[in-house]
């Protein structure tokens, strides 16, 4: 056999080898799951996560249940048990709240009221609009604050994936709710005082985005029903 055939059939074999090591990253990479159709359709990828944690954080509430009642079953007084700690439970978001406060309502321009002349960005609810009402909220005083159906707590962190609202692995379409209980006054001198609401309210009067402000004197947020565990976060190097 002459030396050309046998560097020939070498290279076939390092290319079939370097074809099955890219086969066996990409399985390992991808779980078992189609990379491309998953980046492809990234809506039905959110939608099903969001499916998925909503039956988990329904296991997750029967068990924080469980532990709750182990913890007061525990407790040799009152003064023991933390959850029956007021300031404690309200800021850990352990204690359901109620009291007076704000509702906030974000909402996209209806088909009716778009400008042609406007931009798909300028119709919509942004992260940051919604970032820019809970920050306010809190500057002002809020005792405890809700986003649609979900307690707000020091883990909590707002996401967008195009239109729609990724909040503790669920996802929310608009119009977006944010509810805060505490002072209504100073909750609404701190709305009126946030340059990021300014801005977002120069698009509600050139586009037609909704924005409405609603006080209530008996509002009610539940408690929170995730973890507060930190998975991910690590610390620094010394």
């Amino acid at each position: 056999m002459d030396a050309g055939r046998i560097t020939r059939r070498a290279g076939v074999v390092l290319v079939l080898a370097a074809a099955g090591l890219l086969f066996a990253t990409s399985a390992l990479t991808s779980g078992g799951t189609d990379l491309r159709s998953e980046s492809a359709d990234l809506g039905s990828v959110v939608a099903q996560r969001s499916r998925e944690n909503a039956q988990r954080a329904a296991q997750v509430a029967t068990l924080r249940s469980e532990v709750d009642t182990l913890s007061r079953d525990a407790a040799t007084a009152p003064g023991e048990d933390p959850l029956e700690d007021p300031a404690l439970g309200t800021a850990s978001g352990a204690l359901a709240v109620q009291g007076p406060g704000l509702t906030v309502t974000l909402d996209d321009a209806p088909d009716t009221e778009r400008p042609a002349s406007a931009s798909p960005d300028d119709l919509v609810v942004h992260q940051q609009d919604v970032e820019g009402v809970v920050n306010a909220l809190w500057n002002g005083g809020a005792e405890a604050m809700m986003i649609m159906d979900q307690r707000i707590v020091s883990t909590s962190a707002v996401r967008c994936v195009g239109n729609v609202l990724v909040l503790q692995g669920r996802t929310y379409s608009p119009p977006y709710r944010i509810t805060a209980v505490g002072d209504v006054s100073r909750l609404r001198a701190a709305l009126d005082a946030s340059a990021e609401i300014s801005i977002y309210r120069e698009y509600v009067a050139a586009y037609g985005l909704g924005y409405q402000v609603s006080a209530g004197q008996d509002l009610q947020l539940p408690a929170f029903d995730g973890t507060t565990r930190l998975t991910y976060a690590r610390e620094g190097a010394a």
